[in-house]
């Protein structure tokens, strides 16, 4: 049987394996940051479904020296060894409540990144509203955790349910725009939902 696309390493695959990333995503973050200038040096940062690790991995080679520090938080472990000094790894499910405490007391933060995605079927309807679920509760950390003039970049996989998410983020940020970097592969229907510039809060 041949083989498909997505069986065969491609550019950014071994581009990733060359420089050391655990996987390809990182030129998706990488592409963003050149568009949107999402991170500065020095900034804290909470990466939502970050691993294998490799957007930690990017922030901390590229903005986090003798200041700032990423927060890596995944039902899963990271797949970097050792961690690297500056980042904080959290094992747990981000949107429950005792992990929230936890990210809420490292933070708040001036970016939230996210290629987090939900467990797929197979089924484009399943997972596009799995999907929508998921970025609407990243959305929703990013309202109670992001600084104000911070920045936000979720994942989606692209259904009925985009400009909903778009309108929910314009009451949160001064600027959205979704994207789709050319790192992403040429069948897949992800897009990123970019939000710049957290609004000031409503004083009560």
């Amino acid at each position: 049987m041949a083989k498909s696309r997505r069986d065969r390493a491609d550019f950014y695959t071994l581009k990733a394996r060359a420089e050391g990333y655990p996987a390809r995503s990182v030129y998706k973050l990488e592409e963003m940051q050149q568009h949107f200038s999402l991170i500065k040096a020095g900034d804290t940062v909470l990466d939502v479904g970050a691993a294998p690790g490799s957007w930690t991995l990017y922030v901390k080679r590229n903005f986090l020296s003798t200041r700032g520090r990423i927060v890596a938080v995944d039902l899963n472990p990271l797949s970097l060894s050792p961690l690297p000094e500056g980042v904080m790894e959290v094992v747990g499910d981000a949107f429950s409540p005792e992990i929230r405490k936890e990210l809420i007391a490292h933070g708040p933060y001036d970016v939230i990144i996210s290629d987090a995605a939900p467990q797929t079927s197979g089924i484009r309807s399943v997972d596009t509203s799995r999907s929508e679920a998921l970025c609407e509760a990243v959305i929703f950390l990013s309202e109670e955790q992001l600084k104000e003039g911070g920045n936000l970049v979720v994942k989606l996989f692209q259904g009925g349910g985009q400009e909903a998410l778009i309108t929910e983020m314009r009451e949160l940020f001064d600027r959205v725009k979704p994207y789709k970097p050319k790192a992403c592969r040429d069948d897949s229907f992800e897009v990123y939902l970019v939000g710049l510039g957290r609004k000031e809060r409503s004083r009560a």
